[in-house]
């Protein structure tokens, strides 16, 4: 049976979730903000935050798949199995 290493999980579910993170805030910055739907200048001052927080849910759900490589990866670095 395969030993786990926490350590490397966490850091590798945390890399995925700033990862996500990253991804949404592009994916905000190319929408259109225009209408009666926006929030002002308060939207775009929070903006940032919320889409690390976004990417923080993605990652402690199902997640994009990144982990598990991620981690494989630093477990390997370390010298593991």
């Amino acid at each position: 049976m395969p030993r786990t290493n926490s350590g490397a999980a966490k850091v590798a579910r945390e890399f995925e979730g700033v990862f996500a993170g990253q991804i949404a805030k592009i994916m905000m910055e190319s929408a259109e903000m225009d209408g009666d739907f926006t929030g002002g200048s308060g939207e775009s001052m929070f903006r940032g935050i919320l889409a690390e927080q976004i990417g923080n849910q993605i990652a402690q759900g199902r997640g994009l798949g990144l982990a598990a490589a991620v981690e494989a990866q630093i477990i390997r670095m370390q010298g593991g199995q």
